[in-house]
């Protein structure tokens, strides 16, 4: 089984910076693309970053120019930073990955638990 742990939110002011990371851990996997959602109260779960297996980044129009999605595939981590954040940032951040598993063969999306990201003004 492959987990997802999330670690890095909390509170900041408006203008502030947070790094979130996501760690993937199990056994015989292999993870390809990666990606951060969240979810704000009230609203609809949105993907914010998502980053291929090769690196290559997307972000959405919301966050451009303020967040970077990274990751380090060494350690099946991939990381959010966010810089500049506004108050309508505050949500509960999810990290995303597909992954295969060998034993059994299996081709899953799988999520984190969520942390929260609050974002004062």
């Amino acid at each position: 089984q492959v987990q997802l742990v999330e670690s890095g939110g909390g509170l900041v002011q408006a203008g502030g910076s947070l790094r979130l990371s996501c760690a993937a851990s199990g056994n015989s996997f292999s993870i390809h693309a990666m990606a951060w959602y969240r979810q704000a109260p009230g609203k609809q779960r949105e993907l914010v970053a998502a980053i291929t297996s090769g690196g290559s980044p997307n972000y959405a129009d919301s966050v451009k120019g303020r967040f970077t999605i990274s990751r380090d595939n060494a350690k099946n981590t991939v990381y959010l930073q966010m810089n500049s954040l506004k108050p309508e940032d505050t949500a509960v951040y999810y990290c995303n990955a597909a992954v295969t598993t060998y034993a059994p063969p299996r081709y899953l999306e799988i999520w984190g638990q969520g942390t929260l990201v609050t974002v004062s003004s």
